[in-house]
């Protein structure tokens, strides 16, 4: 069975479950690796699930001079290597996605690896288990097409001329017909309300 992650932000609903629920994580006990970031705070309470996308050609590893991060053969890109890491911080310049974090305290980057120790084995991560509004899904193509016939997956993201594949998907409408994620466009597109978040065929 080929088990995915697919992200759909219309869905979110801020409850900070997924974040409560990554801190439970046996690997990285009391340190959530997701966040929930507003879309546009000022106007809206929209708030998005930021995890690790797992980058087909993951920035964070190709600027760390201590090689301390790791690709899985499967696609998983790992938290930063503790014998390794320096501390550079090179990787949470680079990282288009803004995931990696510098833990002070540890003096290394930790970041979501898709609660691997879990996928590995075929369980749901973390924050997929919890999230209850499914802004947060983990298992097949095929379910994902029958829960959402009104969404596609997508895992192509625009920054610039710079495009990046990820192993992750993100959901988008599927009338639009979209084919890759422009995020520096998206970045300054006006919010629009959305009312169906709720509804199971969107």
């Amino acid at each position: 069975m080929n088990l995915e992650f697919f992200v759909d932000p219309n869905r979110c609903i801020g409850c900070q479950s997924c974040v409560a629920a990554c801190s439970e994580c046996d690997t990285h006990r009391g340190h959530s690796m997701i966040q929930l970031q507003y879309v546009d705070r000022p106007i809206s309470v929209q708030t998005v699930p930021v995890i690790c996308m797992h980058c087909d050609s993951p920035t964070c590893a190709e600027v760390c001079p201590a090689d301390a991060i790791k690709r899985t053969g499967d696609g998983v890109v790992q938290t930063a290597r503790k014998p390794r890491c320096i501390a550079c911080n090179n990787c949470v310049l680079a990282c288009p996605f803004g995931v990696p974090k510098m833990q002070t305290e540890f003096n290394l980057m930790m970041k979501c690896d898709m609660c691997y120790d879990r996928t590995s084995v075929g369980l749901k991560p973390m924050c997929a288990s919890v999230c209850p509004s499914g802004a947060l899904y983990f298992g097949t193509r095929e379910e994902i097409e029958q829960l959402r016939p009104r969404s596609a997956p997508v895992n192509t993201f625009r920054f610039g001329d710079q495009t990046i594949t990820t192993k992750v998907q993100m959901m988008v409408p599927r009338d639009g017909g979209v084919q890759h994620v422009d995020v520096l466009s998206a970045m300054s597109e006006e919010p629009v309300a959305r009312m169906d978040v709720f509804d199971e065929t969107a």
